[in-house]
């Protein structure tokens, strides 16, 4: 078997909480420029109509958008908002991964059997508080990803400007800009991801088709990154255009979604598709296994210096 082997002790919260947030900064780390190729293609042609997006368009597919960002704007490039994005992650995926079992446990009174309502109860709620902590992180993070370096057209120079400059000039409110939308993505994206992978997980052991190691762990990531995509690529493209909006384009993340439909037609919001799924998948991979490694070690780790001898 490789990597730590499981223990009678199971992780305490502060255990899962802090291994929530290392995981999902590793898996950033790895997948970040993936992410950026997706904010890239999203935002593509939100200006123009249909037609003229058709033919105008600078990036094609992922390879062809990493390829082009880094020819154009530097290899760099690829990493625009990461301090912003691990800021994110410490506070956002900590929350919404690390409490998740607690709150599971809250709404099933203790109770080892939880019930699929009991689970996107448990996910609904660790997203839409991950969003209310860490929503500025998140807007500051776009923004750089959307930026483009070529021709000097820089909105901001660093993580702390952008802050700054938003609060500056949009006022507070900028900061929790598509706060509603990103509450609604999340949600979603938390039940799918969280609950998919719970289930899978939880199927694959009962079945004895697996036990409980990396095979299964990385199995079940897998799943719950595809299923994750499919769900919530129409919201999230819709946050993102929302989030990198100048101020008064759009009145709201509904109208946002409207114009995107007159516009650009259905197809639209599934732009970024595949890099979405290379991102989520490869990311559910690496946070779901670093994050089952983690809690063990750090359970071992805590059991060892309660018990030297």
């Amino acid at each position: 078997m490789v990597g730590f082997k499981a223990t009678d002790v199971p992780p305490t919260a502060t255990v899962k909480f802090l291994g929530a947030g290392t995981a999902a900064c590793i898996a950033d780390l790895i997948t970040f420029p993936l992410d950026t190729a997706k904010v890239r293609l999203q935002i593509q042609g939100e200006k123009q109509g249909a037609v003229r997006a058709a033919a105008s368009v600078q990036y094609r597919g992922v390879l062809g958008t990493i390829l082009t960002m880094a020819r154009t704007e530097g290899p760099r490039s690829l990493y625009n908002g990461l301090v912003a994005g691990l800021q994110r992650q410490m506070s956002f995926a900590s929350v919404r991964i690390g409490l998740y079992d607690s709150v599971k446990q809250f709404y099933t009174k203790g109770s080892e059997h939880a019930g699929i309502g009991s689970r996107l109860l448990a996910g609904s709620t660790t997203g839409a508080l991950a969003v209310a902590v860490a929503q500025p992180t998140d807007v500051v993070k776009v923004r750089f990803q959307a930026q483009a370096r070529a021709g000097g057209g820089q909105r901001y120079q660093s993580t702390v400007d952008a802050y700054k400059t938003i609060a500056r000039e949009e006022g507070f409110r900028g900061l929790w800009k598509g706060t509603s939308p990103n509450i609604a993505r999340n949600a979603i994206v938390n039940c799918a991801e969280l609950v998919t992978y719970d289930l899978i997980k939880d199927a694959l052991l009962k079945a004895n088709l697996m036990t409980d190691d990396l095979p299964c762990h990385f199995t079940s990531a897998f799943g719950a990154g595809f299923c994750t995509t499919i769900i919530a690529s129409p919201v999230d493209v819709v946050k993102t255009r929302y989030m990198n909006s100048a101020l008064g384009q759009y009145s709201s993340a509904g109208q946002c979604a409207l114009t995107m439909l007159q516009k650009e037609g259905p197809r639209a919001f599934y732009k970024g598709f595949m890099p979405s799924f290379l991102r989520l998948g490869s990311w559910n991979v690496v946070m779901f296994v670093t994050y089952e490694q983690l809690k063990r070690a750090l359970t071992a780790a805590c059991t060892s210096r309660e018990a030297p001898f």
